[in-house]
């Protein structure tokens, strides 16, 4: 991947915290090119974030495209989701970001993507999850350590209404081993740090891809 350089405005500076905001933004912009060169970013899709150890998230602003982020293209929020300087408009499903980060007080980045895979599989079958088992690559996910297992992936329907879709995923995010995925829409999976969440989010998605080539192969949905 190409070097990442931070500009010289109020993204980068020289102090401790400055130096973390710094990393959390090339981070950030490499995970970008790295999930856009897989195809899992269409157009101005996804979204991605990292949480620094004082509590800000670096998230990506709304609308532009992640294989080509610049550190302008990266604002600081609470863990609420309301920005920190005047004028930056983060994503609405920012709130999804921060509710992960709520709920597992560990947590370093999440990554938000929309691959062909679990944009079509969400909308093939009519259960709540997808399931995943038998395959060697289960083991990326926390907590798994042989392919001789049943991983669901929860389904959920998408809705333009944010809070109500995170009010829907909160009940179930104790218990996710892998992510989830909103119907028609994408994914979301998380990880301690950022190349732990990309592994993750590779691991699924050659899953996910797995998966949509034997229903192809099948001729039919669940």
């Amino acid at each position: 991947m190409a070097s990442v350089a931070i500009a010289a405005d109020r993204t980068a500076g020289t102090g401790p915290q400055d130096a973390a905001w710094n990393e959390a933004v090339a981070q950030i912009i490499r995970a970008g090119q790295r999930m856009d060169q897989r195809g899992w970013v269409p157009a101005t899709a996804g979204n991605l974030s990292v949480r620094l150890a004082d509590g800000r998230l670096a998230v990506t602003r709304s609308g532009g495209h992640k294989g080509f982020l610049t550190p302008q293209g990266v604002i600081e929020v609470d863990v609420e989701g309301r920005a920190l300087h005047e004028g930056d408009r983060p994503s609405a499903e920012t709130l999804l970001h921060c509710q992960i980060y709520r709920r597992f007080p560990g947590l370093g980045a999440v990554l938000h993507g929309h691959s062909v895979a679990s944009t079509v599989l969400s909308m093939l079958t009519r259960e709540s999850s997808l399931h995943l088992a038998d395959y060697e690559v289960l083991k990326v996910f926390e907590g798994q350590t042989t392919h001789d297992t049943r991983l669901p992936v929860p389904l959920f329907a998408n809705d333009q209404d944010i809070a109500r879709l995170a009010r829907e995923v909160e009940p179930h995010l104790a218990d996710m081993k892998a992510g989830y995925i909103i119907r028609g829409h994408g994914v979301y999976v998380w990880g301690p740090d950022m190349d732990t969440a990309l592994a993750r989010l590779e691991g699924l998605e050659f899953l996910l891809a797995c998966e949509l080539e034997r229903c192809k192969l099948k001729g039919g949905a669940s």
